[in-house]
């Protein structure tokens, strides 16, 4: 089993930049799959990136490309998402979630969630 818990969510304006980290227990996170999800108050959670076991590939959503980063260092037992030019659609609560061998975009599928970190952006 993996716990996952994230920090650095915030209020920040349009524009701006956060960056998001979630760190994980034990000693197996490198054999995790890893994503950020986000959800916005009435909205379904929908992934934002994922990032494979070994960092060599990534997935972000279009809404997302060129703005926001996934990374991982799994000295640290940790994945990052490293957010810039922020808009007000950002605005949502941004869960890390884990699986051991899948790496899609279906929340459903991942089996380890953290608590969320919410993110505002203001206009």
């Amino acid at each position: 089993q993996v716990q996952l818990v994230e920090s650095g969510g915030g209020l920040v304006q349009a524009g701006g930049s956060l960056r998001l980290s979630c760190a994980a227990s034990g000693r197996t996170f490198s054999t995790y799959h890893m994503a950020w999800f986000r959800q916005a108050p009435g909205k379904e959670r929908e992934v934002v990136a994922s990032i494979i076991r070994s960092g060599g590939i990534t997935y972000y959503a279009d809404s997302v490309k060129g703005r926001f980063t996934i990374s991982r260092d799994n000295a640290k037992n940790t994945v990052y998402l490293q957010m810039n030019s922020l808009k007000p659609e950002d605005t949502a609560v941004y869960y890390c979630a884990a699986h051991r061998d899948y790496s899609g975009s279906v929340a459903y599928n991942y089996d380890y969630w953290g608590q969320g970190t919410q993110v505002t952006v203001s206009s």
